[in-house]
């Protein structure tokens, strides 16, 4: 897989690949990756950090974390709405407190 720019919150490129691993694990599902051939675009995009850490700013959280926490939200706003599939994945219930 490719690098996408590594993202302002992170010291480090990551890969498509990468990225879909913590969702999966963070949901806590059981779900098979299925590669297609496509078109390549940009392999890498790569930018300077320092103008945003020039003004002080710096992630509060890892990006897993932050993916646990949105999955946390979603899941809520689901469950509110009935469309939520109990029980809570067990990596995003401590997010829900």
């Amino acid at each position: 897989m490719w690098n996408l720019s590594s993202s302002v919150a992170m010291s480090h490129p990551i890969t498509v690949a990468d990225l879909v691993r913590t969702v999966i694990d963070v949901s806590g599902k059981t779900l098979r990756v299925h590669y297609v051939p496509g078109p390549v675009g940009v392999r890498a995009r790569n930018f300077s950090k320092e103008r945003i850490k020039s003004i002080g700013w710096q992630a509060k959280v890892s990006l897993r974390e932050g993916i646990a926490r949105t999955y946390a939200w979603i899941w809520a706003q689901l469950a509110k709405q009935g469309r939520a599939q109990p029980p809570v994945p067990l990596r995003v219930e401590q997010w829900l407190k």
